[in-house]
Parts: structure tokens; C-alpha cells; sequence
């Protein structure tokens, strides 16, 4: 009997945290959508200039799309918070950017990522897709 209950307990709180991520996509996809920020066209145009730009192998693309695409969801959570509160937006910002070139180093090679690097535009243009990774 308590083996059914802590297996049933435990499938519960598997079943809770599934749903939370669920509901946390949601929410990133409708902060994205209200502020005009569409991250699959984002996602596919950046990736359109990484690929050449960096001479991704098949086996990256996949891996690296993931994380551009996870990186603009939540970007696209925090968005709003650029005009309301821009200290907040930056601190949050940086570290989505940390995160972003960790979870790049784990696929990319050393010559790949510096080349990543020294893609950055020197300032946030809406003409340049990649200032969405880096402003």
C-alpha cells in the first residue's frame, strides 16, 4: 500500500512538473506573439546566417537551433521588461547571454565560437537578425 502511494505521488508530481513546462512555452510563445517577436522566423533567419557564417556540420544544426530557439522564447518572456524597468531587462538579458554561449560551447568547436563571437554587430539593428542574440 505505501509503495502505490509514493509511486502514485510520484507519477502525480512527473505529471505537474510536464505541465508546468507546457504552460511556461505557452506563455513564453504569447509574450513573443503581443510584443511582435516571432521566434520561428527569428530563428530561422539567424540560423540562415550561422550556418554558412560558422560551416555548421548536419549534426550542429539540430542542437543549435534548439538553443537559439529556447534562447528567443525566453527573451521573448523578458521583452517587455525592456521599457518598463531597463536595468532589470539588462541584468536578466546578460544572463540569458551567458547561458546562451555555455549551452553554444557544448556544440560548437573553440575556432566555431570565437568566429560566433566576432559575428556581434556593432550596434542593435533591425536591418541585422543577429543583434536578436546579442542586444
Amino acid at each position: 500500500m505505501k509503495k502505490l502511494f509514493i509511486l502514485s505521488a510520484l507519477f502525480l508530481g512527473l505529471n505537474f512538473a510536464a505541465q508546468a513546462q507546457s504552460i511556461l512555452g505557452k506563455v513564453g510563445a504569447a509574450a513573443a506573439s503581443a510584443s511582435g517577436f516571432d521566434v520561428s522566423s527569428l530563428t530561422s533567419g539567424i540560423l540562415g546566417k550561422l550556418s554558412p557564417a560558422l560551416s555548421l556540420t548536419t549534426a550542429q544544426k539540430p542542437s543549435v537551433t534548439s538553443i537559439v530557439k529556447d534562447f528567443l522564447v525566453q527573451k521573448a518572456s523578458i521583452i517587455a521588461t525592456q521599457k518598463t524597468d531597463p536595468a532589470a531587462y539588462n541584468s536578466k538579458f546578460s544572463k540569458l547571454a551567458s547561458g546562451l554561449k555555455s549551452k553554444l560551447s557544448t556544440v560548437l568547436t573553440v575556432a566555431q565560437l570565437s568566429k560566433f563571437a566576432s559575428l556581434k554587430p556593432a550596434t542593435n539593428t533591425t536591418s541585422n537578425v543577429l543583434s536578436q542574440l546579442f542586444y
